[in-house]
C-alpha cells in the first residue's frame, strides 16, 4: 500500500463533499422524527401523534405519512464544504519538532491546532488535517469519506480565496481564556500541580542517585 497525503488530493479553497453516517438517536416518535405539530392538550391517548394516518380507501397507509421509528444513524452526503486550511501534522525538521500548524500571517504565535486540553471526546491532532467550514456528519472519531465535488462551482462564495487571520485554540471545555500553555503560565503563574510534579521528579532523582 502507498500512503496518500490529503494535500495531494485536495487543495485550499476547494469545495468538497462529505459522506458519512449521522449521529444515532434511537427509536423516536413522529414529533421528534418528522417535526409534526403536537395535538391539543386534552387529546385522547396522547398528543405527540399524527391524528389521521390516511383515508378508509385506499385501505393501506401511504409511505408519505409520518410514522414513529429509527432516527439518526443514516447514511448521508453533505455537499459544498469549503476547505479553509490543509495543515501539516506534528513533524521533525532539522532536529526540531514543528507544531505551529495553527499560526497565521496575522497571528504568529507558535501554537498547535489542538486546543488547550485537547478536542473533547477526541484528543490531540498529530497527523495532517483538513479544516472545513461548518460542521460534519456523525459523532466524534466516526469515519468520513471526503470526495471531490461533482458540480461546477460558479458562486462567489465557492470561488472566494480564504485568508485566515486567527484560529482559536482556547479550551473547548468551559470558558476558554488562554490560547497556549505559555499564556496561561504568564497570567496564572506556577500552579500547585506543577510544584507537586517538580517535587515528585526531584524526589525520584534523589532516590536514584542514592541507590547508585
Amino acid at each position: 500500500e502507498k500512503p496518500v497525503q490529503v494535500s495531494n488530493v485536495f487543495g485550499q479553497d476547494e469545495m468538497i463533499d462529505c459522506v458519512g453516517v449521522t449521529k444515532g438517536k434511537g427509536f423516536k416518535g413522529v414529533t421528534a422524527r418528522w417535526h409534526t405539530k403536537k395535538l391539543p392538550r386534552k387529546t385522547h391517548k396522547g398528543l405527540r401523534k399524527v391524528a389521521c394516518i390516511g383515508a378508509w380507501h385506499p385501505s393501506r397507509v401511504s409511505f408519505t405519512v409520518a410514522r414513529a421509528g429509527q432516527k439518526g444513524y443514516h447514511h448521508r452526503t453533505e455537499i459544498n464544504k469549503k476547505i479553509y486550511r490543509i495543515g501539516a501534522g506534528i513533524h521533525t525538521k532539522d532536529g526540531k519538532v514543528i507544531k505551529n500548524n495553527a499560526s497565521t500571517e496575522y497571528d504568529l504565535t507558535d501554537k498547535s491546532i489542538t486546543p488547550m486540553g485537547g478536542f473533547p471526546h477526541y484528543g490531540e491532532v498529530t497527523n495532517d488535517f483538513v479544516m472545513l467550514k461548518g460542521c460534519c456528519i456523525g459523532s466524534k472519531k466516526r469515519v468520513l469519506t471526503l470526495r471531490k465535488s461533482l458540480l461546477k462551482h460558479t458562486k462567489r462564495s465557492a470561488l472566494e480565496q480564504i485568508k485566515l487571520k486567527f484560529i482559536d485554540t482556547s479550551s473547548k471545555m468551559g470558558h476558554g481564556r488562554f490560547q497556549t500553555p505559555a499564556d496561561k503560565l504568564a497570567f496564572m503563574g506556577p500552579l500547585k500541580k506543577d510544584r507537586i510534579k517538580e517535587e515528585v521528579a526531584a524526589a525520584g532523582a534523589a532516590a536514584t542517585s542514592a541507590t547508585a
